[in-house]
């Protein structure tokens, strides 16, 4: 949420729950320069003043952003618009207060800026890397002088990362689908089929490419993180199995392959016969995505990217009203 000297407010962070006590702290912000950082929830006595009457817990750090404040802005500008990552450590909380605000710019080969010291440079430096390259958000915490076993110094990291990739292999409807619930999910797609008359950009428009050779050559050049997703649709052994001897030996954190029962067991069978090993058989989601009982392209597109979003989080895949606990387990604070 930003708030402007000229009293404009654009964007928001609750929804409406504390907007208007974060314009009023924002003022105070940009009057004063000294940042803040608050935190919102439920109590008996304010449960509805300024608290989340839905029951949760909101931290909100406030900076001022300016030429001074922010020497490093335009850079990282830069680098988001060139698709380059680039992740923003700050320090939200501190001892009696020192460093408040202060930035460190962290890219994979280089930083900019500083916490402070050199040491705590280098520390926030190599655990923010660590962050950026699984495209995470989230806090990091140390001792006073930046000892990882310590407390009392909040680090906030936030990962400005390219998209993460998917890869579809396999021109059919079911592919034209997920290409449509992927960019809705912030994927950069990729369709491959060695078949021409198939893989064509008039029939998959949601895709970023649309590339026509076999999916094991290609997809052997291309890079692969642990962001990114390979979807094998072909349900044809003679361009799925060498496919999936590929991507099962990259660092992708998801991999599936579409098929019937019948499929899949003679697919794991020709998977052994090429000599991948069980853990690496092990990674494969087949058949593909979460039981929901989906029957057409675009239903089935929805319960693959349930089991990607399930993967991606932990998540148990059951009905919330069965489970009991925080939804979101492991949450930041």
């Amino acid at each position: 949420m930003i708030v402007t000297s000229g009293g404009e407010a654009i964007g928001s962070v609750s929804g409406g729950c504390v907007e208007g006590a974060l314009y009023d702290l924002g003022q105070e912000v940009l009057a004063d320069g000294t940042p803040q950082f608050e935190t919102y929830g439920v109590s008996d006595d304010d449960a509805f003043s300024v608290g989340l009457t839905c029951g949760g817990i909101l931290d909100v750090f406030v900076e001022r952003v300016d030429r001074e404040a922010w020497p490093e802005l335009p850079g990282i500008v830069r680098s988001v618009e060139a698709e380059e990552p680039v992740a923003v450590a700050t320090i939200v909380a501190s001892p009696g207060g020192d460093g408040l605000g202060r930035h460190l710019v962290v890219r994979p080969d280089s930083v900019e800026g500083s916490l402070g010291t050199e040491r705590l440079d280098e520390t926030v430096a190599a655990d923010a890397r660590g962050l950026l390259a699984s495209g995470t958000t989230g806090f990091l915490r140390y001792g006073p002088e930046g000892e990882r076993l310590g407390d009392g110094l909040d680090i906030f990291v936030a990962s400005m990362a390219p998209p993460p990739r998917m890869y579809i292999f396999g021109a059919i409807d079911f592919s034209a689908a997920l290409c449509r619930v992927g960019k809705a999910l912030g994927f950069r797609v990729t369709v491959c089929d060695a078949r021409e008359i198939f893989a064509t950009p008039r029939r998959f428009p949601d895709a970023d490419e649309v590339v026509v050779d076999w999916p094991h050559r290609w997809l052997s050049g291309q890079p692969v993180d642990q962001r990114t997703v390979i979807c094998v649709l072909t349900h044809d052994p003679k361009f799925d199995v060498p496919a999936l001897e590929v991507a099962l030996r990259t660092d992708a954190g998801y991999v599936g392959a579409m098929g019937s029962r019948r499929t899949h067991e003679d697919r794991l069978r020709r998977l052994k016969e090429a000599g991948m090993t069980d853990e690496e058989i092990g990674r494969l989601r087949s058949p593909i995505g979460l039981d929901l009982g989906a029957r057409t392209p675009e239903e089935t597109a929805i319960s693959i990217a349930a089991e990607i979003i399930q993967e991606r989080w932990g998540g148990s895949g059951s009905r919330l009203a069965e489970t009991s606990g925080p939804i979101h387990p492991g949450a930041p604070r």
